[in-house]
Order: structure tokens, then C-alpha cells, then sequence
């Protein structure tokens, strides 16, 4: 059901549908844009503007599509609130601007996470949509158009894989359970993130050692050792979670994002039965209470969808899973700018 009880189900749908159009008329600007630069016509190579450091980059065809989304959605619902990456790059205010009270609904956009990736034209980068309300994810729109998978979702509505395949992929006879050597047997999402600061104990060095700790035979590491079946890093954080959803990564764990990168995802995992988290391991991080995470913390792990199984319930494998990883992982700093 919406958050906002005001909103009927019609008018949900009604912003549903719309947002996924809107997805997907992004994405095929994302695509023609990267097309145009190996189809034989002479392009130039792909400029892009540098913001905080080299890897964190614009280009102007993130410019040029966060702007035909903020005109659509202007048009079609001017009495929304719309904030995008661009948009708050260039806004000298950093303070956290999503109400967790107001019902009027909020629409989140990446207009092309994976910027680096777009550049060097490796697959994985999406547009990314999301419509909040009093602060929760109830719609997600994410689309990938190189390599044309669509993840959508609405709150009561279940996730979507191009609008044909429920979430998470696998069903029948039953969604599998976390592994009960967990992360063993379980593929490991992270990222390396923008920071990177290479000091003696910043959040560069401490990613790395989890990452290391994560991946080591389970005797190393003072016995810590994850020994996890992989470790993937997509280059985008909102393909990370919508992986997530679908079953293909087990656990992702990342810190340094920000609200239109996590948005949409959180929106369709946790629509796919999935659970979403801090990264961040409590001091009793073997009894404390698993909240589901703030959006805006900067702070994630996400467990995929699970089943049960004799011993467990799906949930009570996700949250075994999570305390597993908090054992194992750094406690990462990504304070928010101005707050």
C-alpha cells in the first residue's frame, strides 16, 4: 500500500507506469548517445567534467538526460518534488533534503549511474528512478539499455525483470536459502567508491581489508576468512542492488552513497523479499536488533531474497547472513557533507 494514505491505488499505478516510460525513453538516450561514439560516424571521444576528484565525473549526456526527466516529470506532476544527481552537484547546499514525514511524493534520479563505465563504454550503467514518500522507496525504475534489462517496482506490486520476470529469478520449486556456511557459497557485490584518500586507516584502506577478509580461505584472517564463491565490483551501485534483487549477488556492502544511487534499488529488492541494512557492524553485532536502513545514511548491505529452509525462515537466514558479514567487515566514515 502507498505510504501516503491520501493516494489511491489508481494514482499509484498511474505514477508507476509513468515512471517506468520515463525509464525507459532515458535509457534510450543513454544508448543512442553511446552508440553514436562506435558506429563509424567520427564522434569525438566522450568528454566528461571532473567534481570532487577524477573518478567522480559528468558528462553531458548525464546533463542532457536528468534534464528531460526534470522536464516530464515538471509537466506531468508539477506539484512533486524532483531532485537529481546533477541537480545537487551544482547546488552549493549539501544538507539532507529528503523529509521522512511529507506525504508529497519525491522522485530520486541518477540520470546515468556507472558514468565511468559509460566512458569506457564497459556495459554497466543504467538510468536510475525512484518516486519517495514520507521518506520509503515505493517506486523503482531501473534500465540498463546496453544490456536491455529493465527492473521495475511499486510497492505491493512485486519486482520486475522487463516487466515479464517476477523477482527474485529463481521460483520454483522455491527462492533458494542463504547458504548455511554463509558468505560461503555466496557471491560478494562491493565497490571501491570515489574516497580515495589512501590514508593509514581511511576508508580506502579499510574497504580493502574487508574485501580481503571477505574473500581469504576461512583459517586465515584470525579465522575470519569469508572464503566467499566471488567477489564482483559493477562499477554502479544501483546495478549492484538490482542484482541484488534478482538473485545473482548474494551480498552487497558499500558505503559513500547517496540517495538517487540506492533509491530505486532499495525500492525493488526489498519488493523481491530482500533486506537492506547498515554497512556499518554495531559493537553487539551478534545480538543487536537488524533495522532496516535509513535512506540517506550512506551506509548498505543488502542480503538477496531468501527461502526457507528446515532449520530457518528466509528472514531468519538474512539476518544470520548480515551478522556474518558484520563480523568480518571495517566500520567505514561517509558523514554527509554540511550536516
Amino acid at each position: 500500500m502507498p505510504s501516503d494514505p491520501t493516494m489511491t491505488d489508481k494514482e499509484l499505478d498511474g505514477i508507476y507506469a509513468f515512471a517506468v516510460q520515463l525509464g525507459k525513453d532515458a535509457g534510450k538516450m543513454l544508448l543512442e548517445a553511446a552508440q553514436l561514439r562506435f558506429s563509424g560516424g567520427g564522434q569525438p571521444p566522450q568528454e566528461f567534467v571532473e567534481k570532487d576528484n577524477a573518478v567522480d565525473i559528468v558528462t553531458k549526456t548525464d546533463e542532457e538526460v536528468e534534464a528531460f526527466i526534470k522536464t516530464s516529470i515538471a509537466e506531468r506532476y508539477p506539484h512533486h518534488n524532483f531532485i537529481g544527481e546533477e541537480t545537487y552537484s551544482k547546488s552549493p547546499s549539501r544538507a539532507y533534503l529528503i523529509s521522512p514525514t511529507s506525504p508529497t511524493p519525491t522522485w530520486l534520479v541518477d540520470p546515468l549511474d556507472g558514468t565511468v563505465n559509460y566512458t569506457h563504454l564497459f556495459p554497466m550503467f543504467c538510468v536510475s528512478i525512484a518516486v519517495v514518500i514520507a521518506g520509503q522507496p515505493i517506486i523503482g525504475v531501473i534500465y540498463a539499455p546496453f544490456l536491455n534489462q529493465l527492473f521495475t517496482a511499486c510497492r505491493g506490486r512485486s519486482a520486475w525483470l522487463n516487466e515479464t520476470q517476477r523477482l527474485p529469478l529463481i521460483l520454483e520449486p522455491a527462492v533458494p536459502p542463504m547458504p548455511r556456511n554463509a558468505p560461503g557459497g555466496c557471491i560478494f557485490a562491493c565497490e571501491w567508491g570515489k574516497d580515495r584518500r589512501d590514508g593509514a586507516d581511511g576508508n580506502l584502506r579499510r574497504k580493502v581489508e574487508s574485501f580481503v577478509t571477505m574473500a581469504a580461505e576461512a583459517t586465515a584472517k584470525d579465522r575470519k576468512g569469508g572464503m566467499v564463491h566471488g567477489v564482483r565490483s559493477l562499477g554502479s551501485a544501483t546495478l549492484d542492488l538490482a542484482y541484488t534483487a534478482m538473485g545473482a549477488f548474494d551480498i552487497w556492502w558499500e558505503g559513500g552513497c547517496w540517495e538517487w544511487d540506492v533509491a530505486a534499488g532499495i525500492a525493488i529488492l526489498q519488493e523481491a523479499g530482500g533486506l537492506v541494512t547498515t554497512a556499518n557492524p554495531p559493537e553487539d553485532y551478534a545480538t543487536a536488533e537488524i533495522e532496516e536502513v535509513s535512506l540517506g545514511s550512506r551506509l548498505y548491505l543488502a542480503i538477496r531474497p531468501a527461502g526457507s529452509s528446515e532449520s530457518e525462515s528466509g528472514r531468519q537466514g538474512q539476518e544470520r547472513v548480515v551478522r556474518e558479514v558484520w563480523r568480518r567487515v571495517r566500520e567505514l566514515d561517509y558523514t554527509r557533507p554540511g550536516v
